[in-house]
């Protein structure tokens, strides 16, 4: 068979495959063939491609197709044959302006002496693949997080009940441990079958699952410090790493944060303190202010309360309510201390276990009343001003 009649076979398999078929001439390193429906893709055409490879294919529209023929046609013609067969995709300007993702596949055929004769390849619209393979992704990370969402919250009422419930009979905490090996199991089973991996290794990066508390006073009180108050910050014995979902506590602790600025007078500085406490960890935000009625500290938390203090102050009342959505999705506890002359203390407890161990979820979580508290409360144009 020779040659032309091979190019021959091969545009006509590629076009009924719909892709785009092209031949270039190994002797003279200009095309003499490309698909009419090259137009269709790209908005080029045959005396296109014929130019920018006569160009060399360095420059012009089609750069970025070319790029590399005339080298490979130079070596083959030198007798390197390692480059027989190539694949390369690449992001091709349509003549409209806008890019096309295309895979481009050539080969080399030989004349009847075994020289390099004809390069021929295809040029295959990527768009549809990556719109599928774009939805596939979208779909796990979907059902990653949807599967996630309950498990978040069981891994956090069992952390509780295993903190609390130390003096438990022995087939109560059996039943504990159960519980919290199932949820390691089916959080393994996610890891396997949904491919976290190959979704980050997709730029669809895990968020962080742990923090320093340490960090998130810091945090706190740079806020204070960029709002022109005093602050001090007192982190005590608290661990170098605390197993959550950074971005939720760290607006739970703005909250806090937003309040003791809005509440606590100006001249006495706010105080930000930690320490372990009671398997877990406290964070406390005290700001020196009129403090809580006690006939008001029942209602404190509720969704849309507002104090009588509260006056003219910006706000809908929903800050209270979304961080402690925030704080019991994570198995901890959000409560007022002190309701007295001296100021309010807030009062962030959240368990320990340890950071080696398994990560929960990623992504959102719900909390036991409902998701949308949780998805709320992380969007930040809902924390100002609340």
């Amino acid at each position: 068979m020779t040659p032309s009649t091979t190019a021959e076979q091969f545009r006509v398999i590629a076009e009924i495959g719909g892709d785009v078929a092209w031949v270039v001439d190994c002797a003279t390193g200009l095309p003499t063939y490309i698909s009419a429906s090259i137009e269709q893709l790209l908005g080029y055409g045959y005396d296109d491609f014929h130019r920018c490879l006569a160009d060399g294919g360095a420059d012009g529209p089609l750069a970025a197709l070319c790029a590399g023929l005339p080298q490979r046609l130079a070596r083959l013609a030198g007798g390197d044959l390692s480059r027989l067969r190539l694949v390369r995709q690449v992001d091709q300007p349509h003549r409209d302006g806008r890019s096309v993702p295309v895979e481009i596949i050539s080969s080399v055929l030989m004349d009847a002496a075994g020289q390099p004769a004809s390069l021929v390849g295809i040029v295959r619209d990527l768009g549809a693949r990556r719109e599928h393979e774009a939805g596939q992704r979208r779909f796990a990370s979907m059902l990653n997080h949807e599967f996630r969402t309950p498990l978040s919250t069981i891994d956090g009422a069992i952390q509780r009940l295993e903190v609390t419930g130390v003096n438990a009979d022995a087939p109560t905490r059996e039943r504990y441990r159960r519980i919290s090996k199932a949820v390691e199991r089916l959080i393994g089973m996610l890891d396997e079958y949904l491919s976290p991996d190959r979704i980050e290794a997709c730029d669809v990066r895990r968020p962080a699952d742990r923090i320093d508390p340490r960090q998130l006073l810091d945090e706190g009180a740079q806020l204070a410090r960029a709002a022109g108050r005093a602050v001090t910050v007192a982190p005590g014995d608290l661990p170098a790493l605390l197993r959550c979902e950074p971005q939720g506590v760290r607006l739970a602790l703005k909250v806090l944060m937003d309040n003791a600025l809005q509440y606590g007078p100006p001249a006495r500085p706010i105080e930000l303190s930690g320490r372990r406490h009671d398997g877990g960890i406290e964070l406390l935000v005290r700001d020196h202010g009129d403090g809580v009625p006690p006939e008001e500290a029942e209602h404190i938390f509720a969704r849309a309360y507002r104090g009588c203090n509260a006056g003219a102050r910006p706000g809908s009342g929903l800050g209270l309510y979304m961080a402690k959505s925030v704080i019991e999705v994570h198995g901890g506890t959000l409560s007022l201390c002190s309701v007295d002359k001296e100021g309010a203390i807030f009062r962030i407890w959240l368990p320990v276990r340890d950071v080696l161990g398994k990560d929960v979820a990623s992504g959102e979580r719900s909390s036991d009343n409902s998701s949308n508290n949780y998805r709320l409360a992380l969007d930040p144009k809902n924390v100002r001003g609340l």
